[in-house]
């Protein structure tokens, strides 16, 4: 009785199957639907929950002058990124993204589909250098743009005012033409490379190596984890061979004039100061120059961009004398040379003029050494006659005329040194023999750049003994990073004694009473040198120009000087463009020599007293960017002030070897140059 009581029905037994099978056919529907109708759907939002990679950019090294004071270093900068990995429509979000980065929407839109053929994975730089406000809209838009995103980039701080421009160079993002050639296939659009000068020779040596970091991001494309990191590696610091105090003197000595100085070590081949006017201001460069900015530097007629130091290839003018005293006495035709200067003479049936006939006066009976110290053009037009041009293009170019000098820096030109074969070579015509007379002078086809001029008088004054220049020592730096070179670094040009010493001493006569730069003579200063003057079109187009072709057309003023005479230790050469006369050159390059030697007195007092030997209360250089947060002052390890922040700007004290680490908010910067 009690088993049958307590048996389950058949009714609730069916019921009880029908919903095992309910449940199970629910499931398998569930299971249906997940794995076949919306697989597409859960594939890609599985797909977005993955590792997303985020570049982190390394800081370029750091430029620094021989006794490694920093000339460039590097701001901290945030620069907006678009990440394409995300399925969010780019150009639909584009108008708020234009809105909060202060960008024309169109500008946006155009910037994502020039980059459109780039892998997803690679995110675009939409805008660099945001200021605070822009980062702040970032952060805040998170949700509604997860496609936007920030990274921290390490922006060139340059001397203001174009201090050294042409010689450090600048920097910028790598084009699409730079990206087909093969030392830039390595490299992603956005990288920031060396566009000129030293930024472009040692781009290798200064760019470090980009790390990484693996975040875990969601479907919505934010980040919710990480997994690990990769540093950066920073840049190598590249030490130069230019003096902040020689250099600091040269700019100076060259304010308000076009035209060009180098100053170099004739026994090394080291540059201690390179100066080119006018000049270009690199910060503009450092984040992205505007199109109106580039165009009005391209198409102004004094040419900011060219480093007329290694670029400007002009005729030498009276300077050229040097090479040509060399050629003849070591031909043994100048020592017995003389001639009677009575304002100017005829050769092949033409009248050469001697420069003294604008003066109303005339040169009388010179010799070499007259010849030299007093610039006479007479005397050098006899001596081209007698040596032809093929002996006077021999001893040019074995001074390095008509080739480039090895400098390492980008772009440099070769010159001029014409001669039978390379007439006929280019034009296909003979040389005549009246052609070479203009030679003797420094003009006709001749075409030299200063630093060839100062390579060559610098070897001259050192008996021949002729070097490759260079601003970074080779030491410095990694053998796989060394730039390649053509041509020895050290070349020996056989020079008499006797030769030498008729030259150097003639030399020093030019900056004493009676030689053509007498007023450039600096008191207990072993000084010499050679003025120059060199037309800049034919007397005969100036004459018929007339009042226009003087103003417009003055000669360009050249000087070459060494200290001491002989085996000197710096040799200077000044070209002023339009600068008319040769002894205001000189001014110019005394005023370097001078600094130059004034140092060297002070370094053996300095480094007695325990000082720093390039300690002066005037050496400081007024830098773009912020180092300090407004009114910080920090402590040195001496006891001292660091450099602060004034007004966007700081002062750069040469005599500390080290700087604050910079700490401004994102996207502060500002430019210009001061010497106080």
């Amino acid at each position: 009785m009690f088993g049958r009581d307590e048996k389950v029905s058949a009714i609730r037994l069916t019921a009880a199957q029908y919903l095992i099978l309910a449940i199970f056919l629910t499931l398998a529907y569930g299971l249906w639907r997940l794995q076949v109708m919306q697989s597409g759907y859960y594939a890609s939002a599985a797909e977005k929950n993955r590792i997303r990679n985020v570049p982190i950019l390394a800081p370029r090294g750091k430029i620094l002058d021989r006794e490694g004071r920093i000339i460039v270093d590097n701001y901290p900068s945030f620069s907006a990124l678009v990440l394409r990995d995300t399925s969010r429509d780019l150009n639909a979000d584009a108008d708020l993204i234009a809105q909060g980065l202060h960008m024309d929407a169109n500008e946006v839109r155009m910037h994502i589909r020039h980059f459109a053929s780039l892998p997803q994975y690679q995110p675009i730089f939409l805008k660099e250098d945001i200021t605070p406000d822009e980062l702040a809209f970032i952060d805040a838009h998170r949700n509604e743009l997860p496609e936007l995103d920030t990274i921290m980039a390490h922006r060139r701080l340059y001397p203001r005012n174009g201090f050294m421009a042409h010689l450090i160079g600048y920097v910028g993002e790598v084009t699409e033409d730079m990206l087909n050639q093969p030392q830039f296939e390595l490299y992603n659009p956005g990288d920031v490379v060396g566009v000129s000068g030293v930024e472009r020779q040692y781009n290798t040596a200064l760019m470090g190596k980009n790390g990484s970091r693996q975040a875990l991001v969601n479907s919505h494309g934010r980040e919710v984890g990480r997994l690990g990191e990769t540093a950066a590696v920073p840049g190598n610091q590249l030490k130069l061979t230019v003096d902040l105090d020689l250099q600091i003197a040269a700019e100076e000595a060259l304010e308000g004039r076009n035209g060009a100085i180098i100053a170099m070590d004739p026994r090394t081949g080291e540059i201690l100061a390179m100066v080119s006017r006018p000049t270009f201001d690199p910060n503009d460069f450092a984040v992205r120059v505007s199109r109106e900015e580039w165009n009005k530097l391209v198409t102004d007629e004094d040419h900011p961009l060219l480093n007329k130091a290694i670029q400007a290839q002009l005729a030498p003018g009276s300077t050229f004398k040097i090479i040509m005293a060399a050629a003849g006495l070591q031909e043994g035709i100048a020592q017995d040379l003389h001639v009677n200067c009575t304002g100017g003479a005829e050769f092949y049936g033409r009248y050469f003029k001697c420069w003294v006939v604008a003066e109303h006066r005339v040169h009388g009976e010179v010799d070499i050494t007259k010849g030299i110290y007093q610039s006479c053009d007479v005397f050098f037009y006899t001596l081209a006659e007698k040596l032809g041009i093929e002996r006077i293009a021999k001893y040019a170019t074995m001074f390095g005329l008509g080739q480039k000098t090895g400098v390492d820096l980008p772009q440099e030109v070769s010159g001029v040194m014409p001669s039978e074969e390379w007439k006929i070579r280019n034009f296909k015509q003979k040389w005549f023999a009246g052609e070479t007379i203009s030679v003797g002078i420094g003009q006709g086809a001749v075409a030299a750049t200063p630093i060839q001029m100062a390579r060559a008088i610098g070897a001259i004054a050192s008996g021949g003994r002729l070097v490759r220049p260079h601003v970074a020592n080779p030491t410095d730096l990694p053998a796989n990073l060394i730039p390649a070179s053509n041509g020895a670094d050290e070349v020996m040009v056989p020079m008499d004694p006797h030769n030498w010493e008729i030259i150097t001493d003639a030399m020093a006569d030019v900056v004493n009473p009676g030689g053509t730069a007498a007023l450039s003579h600096l008191q207990d200063i072993d000084f010499a040198g050679k003025t120059g003057s060199a037309q800049t079109i034919s007397n005969a187009l100036k004459a018929k120009l007339g009042a226009a072709g003087k103003a417009n057309f003055k000669d360009n003023g050249w000087f070459v000087g060494v200290e001491p005479r002989r085996n000197p230790e710096i040799v200077v050469c000044t070209l002023l463009e339009e600068g008319e006369h040769g002894y205001l050159a000189a001014r110019t390059a005394a005023k370097v020599v001078k600094a130059y030697v004034e140092k060297q007195h002070r370094l053996p007092n300095k480094m007695a007293n325990g000082k720093a030997a390039h300690a002066a209360p005037k050496e400081r250089i007024e830098m773009a960017g912020v180092w300090n947060a407004p009114g910080e002052t920090e402590q040195n390890s001496d006891g001292g002030a660091n450099d602060s922040l004034h007004a966007g700007h700081f002062f750069l004290d040469l005599s500390k070897k080290s700087l604050p680490v910079a700490t401004t908010a994102p996207g502060i910067a500002s430019t210009g140059y001061r010497v106080p």
